[in-house]
């Protein structure tokens, strides 16, 4: 009897401590433990979703906890956004004057951003300043709340479309909780916008068998890209630019064009998760990818990669400064103090700006040279020509978002010019063959035609359930092959 108690006392001490919080085991869509939660959350979720009220408890109630088991008691902090922003919403629709509604509007910014601003770049800034004015700051010990850059772009865009007349505001504090702090689009977006997203949870219409079935497919294929593809291909790619100084110009390149590719994979696999969670529970994300490096200059580029991201920087930030509106020289401005920003929000470094620079450096000499281009017409070379050096000046520029430093970014670059020897071309292939292969299909898939995914999609939702069932088979098999010994954060929850 007293063995079976230990026993007992044990099991539930392992328990309490995989439901608590971790900081070095953060709550991901690609652990197990999230997909042991989700298979408890999906039928209680099915059986409580004809009781808006109950539902919309248990969700939050489940989202908060997901948030909680990635970045701890900050919880809170969200829930406290969402107070604040809530009221302030309400009061600017019943205010009647145009000042008191403007600084209302400003006051719910100021108190977003300078909790984002807190977090994210308290060390940043006095680091910098430090530099400046000469002396000893030490950094603050100062944890950043996953998803904080996300859910603060979301609740801005809700308070702004409130105070423009694009939106009523959410009656219910519940549904505007439930919108701000829905689990799937929660640590890494899309960032949805509450006039696109609060319609549906009113209507609250049934999940159909294509949502539910379209939806796992998506989280099939995010799996398979993030837990397959990204951890495998970037296992080398940490390795070296972490000592850059230590390979070939070869190595260089093949680390440079992996990491281009690691980063399409963790994020578009992180967001096809994310909307397919949120297809299988009945709601639509909208798109975040498609398919970036098919791009034929960097405009474009911007239109298909992190879509949500790419808009939300278009609509709040590019068009309040003037857009296009005031001319080309207030339009060069415009785009760069864009990128510059958005540069900034992914990561309080100057390698981020920098990243950013490059970015709306590209934008304003496309637009400058735009029309020019147009006479060279539509041809196969030319294409060619603008998808080769588009895919180049992204590339090249992904490493001063990955470096951890401007010096080990640029001995990356100019280590491959320096120590380029094509000779080592066979012998990279020889000993990371698997790498290889990995690389080339990922990046043929690339370029496979939209309607041939969307016709497996409808295949896959028409089939029968055992090649469901055969189909999801593999793909945990797949994940089980290639998986590392400990689950790999998503690269874009730490912005």
């Amino acid at each position: 009897m007293n063995l079976l108690s230990i026993d007992f006392a044990t099991i539930w001490g392992n328990i309490i401590d995989l439901l608590s919080f971790d900081p070095k085991q953060p709550l991901m869509f690609s652990s197990g433990l999230f997909w042991v939660l989700f298979l408890v959350f999906l039928p209680i979720f099915a059986l409580l979703r004809r009781n808006k009220t109950q539902m919309t408890i248990f969700v939050i109630a489940f989202s908060l906890y997901f948030f909680f088991k990635s970045s701890g008691w900050f919880f809170l902090l969200l829930v406290f956004t969402a107070v604040l922003d809530w009221i302030i919403a309400r009061r600017i629709a019943q205010s009647q004057s145009k000042s008191t509604r403007k600084a209302l509007l400003w006051l719910s910014i100021v108190c977003s951003l300078g909790i984002l601003a807190y977090f994210k770049y308290a060390n940043f800034f006095m680091v910098n300043l430090t530099a400046l004015v000469g002396g000893n700051f030490q950094p603050l010990d100062i944890l950043l709340p996953v998803g904080i850059s996300f859910y603060t772009f979301r609740t801005i865009s809700y308070v702004v479309d409130v105070y423009k007349g694009k939106m009523q505001p959410v009656e219910s504090f519940t549904d505007y909780l439930f919108f701000l702090s829905f689990f799937p689009c929660l640590v890494a977006g899309p960032i949805v916008r509450a006039r696109d997203f609060m319609p549906q949870l009113q209507e609250l219409k049934p999940a159909t068998a294509k949502m539910i079935y379209g939806g796992l497919w998506l989280v099939m294929l995010g799996i398979i890209k993030k837990a397959v593809v990204a951890d495998y291909i970037g296992l080398y790619n940490n390795i070296v630019f972490d000592n850059p100084g230590g390979y070939s110009g070869v190595e260089l390149l093949m680390a440079i064009l992996g990491y281009t590719m690691q980063i399409y994979c963790d994020f578009s696999g992180y967001s096809d998760m994310a909307i397919g969670l949120g297809a299988i529970m009945g709601f639509d994300l909208g798109i975040n990818f498609d398919f970036p490096y098919r791009s034929l200059n960097v405009t474009e580029f911007w239109r298909r990669w992190h879509i949500s991201l790419s808009f939300w920087l278009r609509d709040y930030l590019y068009i309040p400064l003037g857009g296009n509106r005031k001319g080309k020289v207030r339009q060069y401005f415009n785009l760069m103090t864009t990128m510059l920003l958005g540069g900034l929000w992914h990561g309080a470094a100057w390698t981020f700006v920098i990243w950013g620079f490059g970015h709306g450096l590209g934008l304003c000499i496309h637009k400058l040279v735009m029309n020019p281009l147009k006479r060279l017409g539509n041809s196969l070379p030319v294409n060619f020509g603008a998808w080769l050096i588009t895919f180049i000046f992204v590339a090249t520029l992904w490493v001063f978002f990955r470096a951890d430093s401007f010096d080990t970014a640029c001995n990356m670059i100019g280590g491959v010019f320096s120590k380029f020897d094509p000779a080592y071309f066979p012998v990279f292939f020889e000993r990371r063959l698997t790498w290889c292969i990995m690389m080339v299909i990922i990046f043929v898939l690339h370029f496979v035609p939209k309607s041939v995914y969307a016709k497996l999609q409808e295949w896959f939702i028409g089939s029968f359930w055992i090649f469901k069932l055969l189909i999801f088979m593999v793909v945990v098999q797949l994940v089980i092959e290639f998986a590392s010994a400990d689950v790999q954060p998503f690269l874009y929850a730490q912005f």
